[in-house]
């Protein structure tokens, strides 16, 4: 094969490059295609611009979508860590309680949210490709009615989680515990179903650098605001939640006033009774999309029930959530890539360009495993101390520091996965991800995981390489589709999808033509 096109031009001086110069550049394109090209058609290889350009290209749509994304969810979910410190330094039993509520009660409920907020986001996304800008406004409509009615139908397992966990067998004064703590995540829980749905409507238009600001300020702010319910008012584990819950609700109302003050023009023309039709597609794209994440992120929530089993539920579930906690955070990095991945591939399949959409998921994966081989060595040159951060017990600093390889191992495997769910999310594929879940993490992870733990007694040793398990073929299976797929086709499906909902401007109820 010819290493370069005569089309590709390099204008390094006056005169032109020499031949050994240009052999030269020839050879370092050639390497990078075969370090990052993974085999693409030569329509790719031998481009009118340099394939570095085209990666540099690529990775500034990526990460235009992905670090405000990374900065909001980091500090979101670092409030939710930042609350559990504040509380675990008043006793081992609150920080165990706030970690069963925090992982199977908002998971489990927030997680549904969130799943089902990921429709609005293969949705808009490949409206906002096609150039169909007026249907944005209406899918974040639907969204909305469609998840505050799921929170309220899930507010009756936050009233009862204490009872239910005391049902089942968990700790009898951990569960006590659990019932003080739930009520507070019911507001969270709505907060969560407006402020997913509306980051995803904006970030499919690129404009979700608000949100990232949004959330840096709402976390700066619950700093101060916990520091003073718990030590200047004496709160206690009270006030750690509501500075939490006041701090979070910040984001919500700065968004709404970013859309509905005027700064999404074209994408948001007004509340329109068109947001009432067509429900019954959209819900059912939404629960598959729901039941897809849920599986993830319910997954770990089961494997720390079982922890709750072992003699020393107390220290088990402490190292558990904690070790969770550090994986957590890396995994909001990756959810921003996770965001990315879906914008670029939804964008692309919008506007029928499906050589454009598989060179982008190459690029998104090959950043996150970067970045995902990165923090898995410093989780394990930090390992030992990582348990100082959120406790005193030395029983359950000791009991994170044993877990430090398989947390190395687990960061890598979260790093990756998430990108690839993204791009399953961008090209409307939750149905098949959520059977792949299915498999992955209840039929091999978890028994895997329980078998280990109690049968081999390597406790939650056991549990933790159950859960990699589970993660690992589900990564593989995932990255095996993605490998084999026809773009052409999955450009031909979202131009249907688009076409059965699209709505024209003349069609919304109370809206002038030229509003679209």
């Amino acid at each position: 094969m010819c290493l370069r096109s005569a089309s590709w031009r390099f204008e390094i001086n006056s005169e032109g490059p020499t031949p050994d110069c240009e052999q030269f550049v020839g050879l370092i394109d050639l390497l990078l295609i075969r370090l990052c090209g993974w085999g693409m058609e030569e329509s790719l290889l031998v481009p009118e611009e340099s394939f570095g350009r085209k990666i540099w290209e690529e990775s500034k749509k990526i990460w235009r979508v992905a670090f405000p994304g990374i900065v909001s969810r980091v500090t979101m979910f670092g409030s939710i860590v930042m609350a559990q410190a504040f509380i675990g330094h008043i006793s081992a039993l609150d920080l165990a309680a706030f970690a069963l509520v925090q992982t199977i009660g908002a998971r489990f409920g927030n997680g549904i949210l969130l799943g089902m907020s990921s429709a609005t986001e293969t949705l808009c996304g490949q409206a906002f490709g096609a150039k169909q800008y007026h249907m944005l406004g209406i899918y974040l409509q639907r969204s909305l009615i469609i998840n505050l009615g799921t929170a309220t139908v899930l507010l009756p397992f936050f009233i009862y989680l204490g009872p239910i966990l005391k049902l089942i067998g968990q700790d009898a004064a951990i569960a006590e515990k659990v019932g003080t703590i739930s009520a507070w995540f019911i507001a969270i829980m709505y907060q969560n179903a407006m402020v997913t749905t509306i980051q995803r409507y904006l970030q499919a238009q690129m404009k979700n650098s608000v949100v990232g600001w949004l959330s840096l300020f709402s976390f700066v702010i619950q700093v101060p605001m916990t520091w003073l319910f718990m030590s200047g008012l004496s709160l206690g584990v009270q006030g750690a939640m509501a500075a939490f819950v006041l701090s979070n609700w910040i984001v919500v109302v700065g968004e709404l006033v970013y859309v509905f003050g005027g700064w999404c023009p074209g994408t948001w023309t007004g509340f329109s009774s068109a947001a009432f039709t067509d429900l019954w597609p959209v819900i059912k794209l939404s629960v598959s999309s729901g039941v897809m994440l849920c599986l993830e992120l319910w997954y770990t929530s089961v494997l720390l029930l079982f922890a709750g089993y072992m003699k020393d539920a107390e220290t088990s579930i402490s190292a558990f959530s904690v070790c969770l906690n550090v994986i957590g955070l890396v995994y909001m990095v990756s959810m921003g890539f996770l965001a990315a991945a879906s914008v670029r591939v939804s964008n692309e399949l919008g506007r029928k360009d499906p050589k454009a959409a598989k060179f982008s998921v190459k690029v998104g994966v090959t950043t996150a495993t970067s970045i995902g081989l990165f923090f898995s060595i410093l989780g394990l040159v930090f390992g030992d101390d990582i348990g100082y951060l959120f406790t005193k017990d030395e029983a359950v600093v000791k009991a994170v520091s044993s877990l430090s390889l398989f947390l190395a191992v687990s960061i890598l495997l979260n790093s990756i996965q998430p990108v690839l769910s993204g791009v399953a999310i961008g090209a409307g594929w939750q149905g098949k991800v959520a059977y792949i879940n299915i498999v992955s993490y209840y039929v091999v992870g978890i028994p895997f995981g329980v078998l280990l733990a109690y049968v081999a007694h390597l406790d939650v040793k056991g549990i933790w390489i159950g859960m990699i398990c589970g993660v690992a073929t589900q990564l593989l299976v995932l990255g095996y589709i993605v490998w084999k797929t026809d773009w052409d086709d999955q450009v031909k499906q979202a131009s249907a999808r688009l076409q059965k909902w699209f709505l024209g401007p003349s069609e919304r109820e109370g809206e002038s033509a030229d509003q679209g």
